[in-house]
């Protein structure tokens, strides 16, 4: 059992480290917050080294004075019942007695996940006691599928994804005015940030790592993580030698389209698997947050199924890059995760010619093409299919995404939109 004394010591701890020893919180866009009278739980879920804790932090120190932070990872916690975690509320106002008649108490829960049945304790923190409660946790088990059905319709989900670009530049301590990004030596520089977020991704602590190397390493590590703690060890993996195979399979083909039929064709003599096992571990993938899927566009459920879809990474860092052309796909790959990031429904598009994505937000369509660079060997095929895309759906406006292209055109009475990730990403 855990004492009283030790929960308000971890308390004060807490308040201590992020009050006094975190620096450089960089802001989070497009977390959007439910009004307090809606009485919703808050949760953060993402793959892991995402910035979710980061998150609770910079919520704290926005409600110094009033919050309660805890970890539920640290070791000192690790004993703790669900039938003992109403302590921690207890030595909370013990602490700060003067809050007990205030209706603006913020408690912040990470790695909630490893306390069973936690939902009901949160909901009845929400509704009974009117504390705004903000939880996170992993990406497996947090996840507004996995949640216990206590807390339906009661929760919030906020997906949480390593850096965007503008996030990135923010991270750097670059001014975002259109003056200081696009022109002159900060066009340069911007040019050069781009490359480095192609390159090795937008997880916090590689954004902030100072060399090569230790971007590198880090981004091993998570690698590592990911696979043994994430995958193996949460969902009980035995076909290790599948796992690995379908691992990367899945890292170096991103951006292309992916078939599971494909693959156990491919692999069936090599090793001893079964079906059922492949599409468990493929599912494992997505639900770990590490991987995302988008389907061919189709009005059908039927013909959306029957065709292979294509695979996207969480990050662009963690790919395993094959060629030296790869730069297009990595490109894509990040198009990809912006379009994610503002919660559209993504698909792709392919009738005579192919379009990337194919965006639906409510009722509204809009089309992407990607390509590193628009000249005259690609142009009819990256332009042909953005404007077949453009005019299945009655569209007059269409965008293509390059590394440096820029330009408006007019064909067959819809406006093309050229820009480069740069500009159209942080704009």
């Amino acid at each position: 059992m855990v004492s009283n004394e030790l929960i308000k010591s971890i308390i004060i701890e807490n308040e201590n480290f992020i009050i006094g020893q975190i620096k450089g919180v960089v802001p989070r866009e497009g977390i959007a917050l439910p009004l307090e009278n809606l009485k919703k739980v808050v949760v953060f879920h993402g793959v892991r080294r995402s910035g979710k804790s980061f998150i609770l932090y910079d919520l704290f120190r926005k409600n110094r004075g009033r919050s309660l932070y805890i970890d539920f990872e640290d070791e000192r916690l690790s004993n703790i019942k669900i039938e003992e975690i109403d302590r921690i509320r207890e030595a909370f106002f013990e602490l700060k007695p003067h809050l007990l008649s205030q209706n603006n108490v913020v408690f912040l829960f990470d790695e909630i996940q490893n306390i069973g049945l936690w939902e009901r304790f949160v909901r009845r923190l929400v509704e009974k006691e009117g504390i705004s409660v903000y939880c996170a946790g992993s990406s497996s088990e947090i996840t507004p599928r996995r949640i216990h059905s206590s807390l339906r319709g009661r929760v919030w989900s906020l997906e949480v994804f390593p850096f965007s670009f503008r996030e990135f530049l923010v991270s750097k301590g670059y001014d975002l005015s259109r003056e200081k990004l696009f022109y002159g030596s900060g066009k340069v520089y911007t040019k050069n940030c781009f490359g480095e977020y192609l390159k090795f991704g937008g997880f916090p602590e590689v954004t902030f790592s100072p060399t090569e190397f230790d971007k590198r390493k880090v981004l091993k590590e998570y690698l590592n993580a990911m696979f043994f703690r994430d995958i193996v060890e949460r969902f009980k993996v035995r076909n290790i030698v599948l796992l690995d195979a379908l691992w990367d399979k899945l890292f170096s083909s991103f951006s292309t389209r992916f078939s599971l039929t494909a693959f156990y064709k491919q692999y069936k003599g090599r090793f001893s698997f079964s079906k059922d096992s492949l599409y468990a571990y493929y599912k494992y993938f997505l639900e770990s947050m590490l991987i995302f899927e988008v389907k061919k566009f189709a009005e059908s459920t039927y013909k959306r199924m029957r065709n292979p879809v294509k695979v996207y990474l969480i990050d662009v860092g963690l790919s395993r890059r094959v060629s030296s052309m790869d730069y297009g796909r990595l490109l894509e790959n990040a198009v990809f995760i912006e379009l994610r990031r503002k919660g559209y429904e993504v698909f792709y598009f392919q009738e005579k010619y192919e379009c990337d994505f194919i965006v639906k937000s409510d009722d509204r369509f809009m089309v992407f093409q990607v390509t590193w660079k628009l000249d005259e060997d690609n142009k009819e095929r990256e332009l042909g299919g953005v404007i077949e895309a453009a005019k299945r759906f009655n569209l007059k406006e269409a965008v293509v995404v390059t590394f440096d292209n820029e330009e408006i055109k007019e064909i067959d009475g819809i406006t093309v939109i050229i820009k480069p990730f740069w500009k159209w990403s942080v704009e």
